[in-house]
């Protein structure tokens, strides 16, 4: 599948934890960093997700915000 997303960060899935509705996926991309992503139960159990799983973080973002 191609995206238009440019930032896409592979990595390796290291936590699920399921909601009711969402759940929390914890994505390692390497040197200590963990991507966290909410998404649906529903999505979970679509891509077949689950730790271990090799991923991708894909970011699209109309905003950045910095802070100090």
């Amino acid at each position: 599948m191609k995206l238009s997303a440019r930032n896409q960060i592979p990595g390796k899935v290291v936590s699920v934890v399921k909601g009711q509705t969402t759940a929390h996926v914890g994505i390692d991309i390497g040197h200590g960093v963990t991507v966290t992503a909410s998404v649906t139960n529903e999505a979970i159990e679509d891509l077949g997700l689950k730790v271990g799983d090799a991923a991708f973080a894909v970011i699209k973002a109309s905003d950045v915000l910095v802070g100090k």
